[in-house]
Formats: structure tokens, C-alpha cells, sequence
């Protein structure tokens, strides 16, 4: 066997693995595409519902005036993390 065909081997030993990872790149980003698209559909359509009803996206906090436990809360003494 001579270099040449060394090389010609190689290339093609070579060309399955490549065309694998091309077709799985592909695969994922198409995946992470549609994703991405209908995140942004689903948010377009959560915001236009909100409008439609009048009612603001609310973040619940720990002092939010929805908490079921407002006074046990305060009444509970803190966590102690052990620093001085």
C-alpha cells in the first residue's frame, strides 16, 4: 500500500463520521429553532390575552398580599446562617 492510498482511506473512513455529526447539528438546531419560535408565539399570545382581560402580569413575592400566611411569617423568627 502506498501513501496515496493511505490517505484516500483515511478520507474516507472519515466522511461517515463527519456526515453523522452535519445531519445531528442540523437536527438539533432545527429542534432549538422551532422552540425558540413558538416561545415567542406562546408570549405574543399570553400578552395579547392580558390586554384583553386588563390584567397586569403579576411576580409573586414573599410579601405579596395574596400570601395565605401574611402573619405567621412575621411571627417566624429567621434562619440562622451561622455567621458572626
Amino acid at each position: 500500500m502506498n501513501l496515496n492510498d493511505y490517505w484516500t482511506n483515511a478520507f474516507w473512513s472519515v466522511i461517515p463520521t463527519i456526515a453523522v455529526v452535519a445531519a445531528f447539528w442540523f437536527v438539533l438546531r432545527s429542534i432549538i429553532r422551532a422552540d425558540r419560535n413558538e416561545r415567542k408565539a406562546h408570549a405574543k399570545i399570553e400578552q395579547q390575552l392580558r390586554a384583553e382581560r386588563n390584567h397586569p402580569r403579576q411576580l409573586a413575592s414573599a410579601d405579596d398580599e395574596r400570601d395565605p400566611l401574611p402573619e405567621r411569617r412575621k411571627r417566624l423568627p429567621k434562619a440562622d446562617t451561622g455567621e458572626r
